[in-house]
């Protein structure tokens, strides 16, 4: 999707979403609009009508930071979102560049996760896909191996999910995270989705709601033999200078039957066995294990 469409359908999804009530504004009894009207958001924006039919129409790109601020209020943007609104507006002002080439894990990252001996840790970079994973959250997720792509993964498993409704709430996680993190226009975000866009209806759905959330706390439900569905709590932090990698670790609170199952991972786990994507040139394309 073209930035600049990206920006417009992100100005028209929140104007719908808005009610009159949450803006101040009385509802007239025969009101049918969705949301708001274009004229309503310009007039709280103090912006013309006219300006702001051409944002949302895509006809104007080089919005200024005054009038992203105007708008930000006025569609009521909270930070995640308004840190959205604004990286897209420079990417399509051409003030921010489109990130060239995918980031790759540095020793350094990895061999943090080797001294987490007893943590299922693993390290993405902003389009999800799995730069490297340590022992316990090898064995945790079995069918993620460095290289794939986390939310891939989850979309595929969609009408297999021992839970719907845990599922749905990890691919909306999953989907915000992606339109957050992820830089506009960068070729691997086009790849992703338009692989999901044809394969799954439910990505459609979430992925032009243009929900944006960065990753951070989550509770997961996860298969984990023989314990059955475990629900384990997961922190996701970025790592800063590492140019859009995350490393998510899994924990639970002590004696608890999640706790319990992290003991059983750990124990199963290999020592100092963390695959990770070494750092390399173009040319090189290596994957390497330390064990």
């Amino acid at each position: 999707m073209a930035e600049r469409s990206l920006l417009a359908d992100f100005l028209r999804v929140r104007r719908e979403s808005l009610q009159p009530e949450q803006v101040g504004l009385v509802r007239e009894g025969n009101r049918r609009v969705r949301g708001l009207r274009r004229e309503e958001i310009a007039r709280l924006a103090d912006i013309s009508p006219d300006y702001y039919l051409r944002l949302e129409q895509g006809r104007n790109h080089l919005p200024s930071e005054q009038v992203l601020a105007a708008l930000s209020r006025a569609l009521r943007l909270d930070e995640d979102e308004r840190a959205y609104f604004h990286r897209v507006a420079r990417v399509q002002s051409g003030a921010a560049a489109v990130e060239a080439l995918p980031p790759r894990v540095t020793e350094a990252s990895a061999r943090v996760l080797e001294q987490w001996v007893h943590t299922p840790a693993y390290i993405t970079d902003r389009h999800h896909d799995l730069l490297a994973l340590n022992g316990p959250a090898a064995l945790m997720t079995p069918g993620l191996t460095v290289g794939t792509n986390v939310m891939l993964d989850v979309f595929a498993h969609e009408h297999s999910a021992a839970s719907p409704e845990d599922w749905a709430v990890t691919a909306q996680r999953m989907v915000s995270a992606l339109r957050f993190h992820a830089a506009p226009g960068h070729p691997r975000l086009t790849e992703l989705v338009g692989r999901l866009s044809v394969e799954s209806r439910a990505f459609r759905r979430m992925w032009a709601k243009h929900d944006v959330r960065p990753l951070s706390s989550s509770i997961s439900v996860v298969p984990v033999e023989p314990f059955g569905l475990v629900e384990f709590r997961s922190q996701t932090l970025e790592i800063v200078g590492e140019g859009g990698q995350f490393i998510t670790t899994y924990f639970a609170d002590p004696g608890s039957r999640s706790a319990s199952a992290i003991r059983h991972l750990v124990a199963g786990a290999p020592s100092r066995d963390t695959q990770f994507v070494v750092p390399r040139s173009d040319s090189d394309d290596r994957t390497a294990s330390a064990s």
